[in-house]
């Protein structure tokens, strides 16, 4: 190619892939009848809130959106008692931990990482020249957050830390988070990404929060994609002090979150039944999934969100056709540790017997 060249770590970069739609498996393999289980999106659908919202802001399309969200922010900030300024809206908790890469590594500056966990962190970390430090995980997969912290030096200026964690399905508990942060204290920001905090049912789970109002050096990511059902708006939030929100808000692109967006996210964030009702179904069929893999012997990781993380025999790239083809759609996972493995959200009822009923058959030893 002729012309300027990207600099080497732009050309490097890896290129984040998304669960495949449904759509596209229908295009490709001729299967109308598809069950999609690997994006942990609400299977019951969007918040009615949400919809009522967004059919009332269709009228005002055609201006731009409040480009600091007010609205959105003021009522964020009610409802987890924080002050205004303590918040700000991404376009999905990812642009957030992209503006947290941009604002605060510069060549060579170090972000801390589980090995274990969403790749678009490290993803985020190369696409500003930065030096990931990926720390493998504890036993069963989880944060090894005292080994974290003592990968922490001089050159780090974040720690990312998911809880629960994307692809594992598990959480750290208070105490480990306290002595993350104890130990951390004001060298770098711990940046607590809790996008399936709202499904968690465990008493030593950690409210980010918490940490937040005691002063802590942390920031809170939150998404209104999964129990909201809001995924194809792409809207989330973050909860700051008032310095590192500011500091944000420089690297952030102006009306970077649309009306619609926001109308229904103003609209979920009100709909607590919405939100319990979509907690209680997961809880029920998360465990039914476990109870049904455990029975056929297929290995898995055990889950505080709503996917789980299973362990296939064989290819899994070819196990993720074969699921296609019986009209499944299931999520590959890749890296150290994760050989084998897939991520399955959970699903409907009709849906999670469906991927148990392709299981079987491609599967025959499982079968009890």
């Amino acid at each position: 190619m002729r012309g300027p060249q990207a600099p080497e770590y732009i050309r490097k970069l890896a290129v984040y892939v998304p669960g495949r739609p449904i759509e596209e498996v229908q295009r490709e393999l001729g299967v109308s009848d598809i069950v999609k289980l690997a994006s942990n999106e609400n299977p019951l659908g969007t918040s009615p809130k949400a919809l009522i919202a967004i059919q009332k802001a269709m009228a005002t399309v055609h201006r731009y959106p409040d480009g600091g969200g007010f609205a959105l922010r003021k009522a964020i900030a009610a409802r987890h008692g924080v002050d205004i300024e303590q918040v700000i809206l991404g376009n999905g908790s990812c642009e957030l931990l992209e503006m947290l890469a941009r604002a605060y590594l510069a060549d060579g500056d170090e972000a801390v990482i589980s090995q274990q966990s969403f790749v678009m962190y490290e993803i985020a970390v190369d696409q500003v020249n930065g030096r990931p430090i990926a720390v493998p995980c504890a036993t069963g997969r989880r944060h090894d957050l005292d080994a974290m912290a003592a990968a922490v030096t001089e050159h780090t200026k974040l720690v990312y830390v998911a809880n629960p964690c994307n692809p594992t399905g598990t959480y750290n508990t208070r105490a480990e988070l306290d002595r993350l942060i104890a130990s951390v204290g004001e060298r770098a920001i711990v940046v607590l990404d809790q996008a399936y905090q709202e499904y968690v049912d465990r008493p030593d789970y950690p409210d980010g929060l918490a940490d937040l109002k005691a002063g802590r050096n942390v920031i809170v990511l939150r998404t209104f994609s999964k129990i909201f059902g809001l995924a194809g708006l792409r809207i989330g939030y973050g909860l700051g002090s008032v310095d590192v929100i500011a500091t944000l808000n420089r690297v952030r692109s102006p009306f970077n979150t649309s009306s619609l967006a926001q109308a229904a996210a103003l609209g979920a964030l009100d709909d607590d039944d919405w939100m319990d009702r979509s907690r209680d179904h997961n809880l029920a069929e998360l465990r039914f999934l476990e109870r049904e893999l455990t029975r056929r012997g297929v290995r898995f990781t055990p889950s505080v969100t709503n996917f789980v993380l299973i362990e296939l025999e064989g290819d899994v790239r070819e196990m993720f056709v074969e699921f296609q083809k019986r009209g499944v759609i299931i999520r590959p996972v890749s890296g150290p540790g994760l050989a084998g493995c897939a991520r399955v959200s959970v699903g409907t009822r009709a849906e999670n017997e469906r991927f148990l009923t392709a299981l079987d058959a491609l599967v025959p030893s499982s079968v009890a």
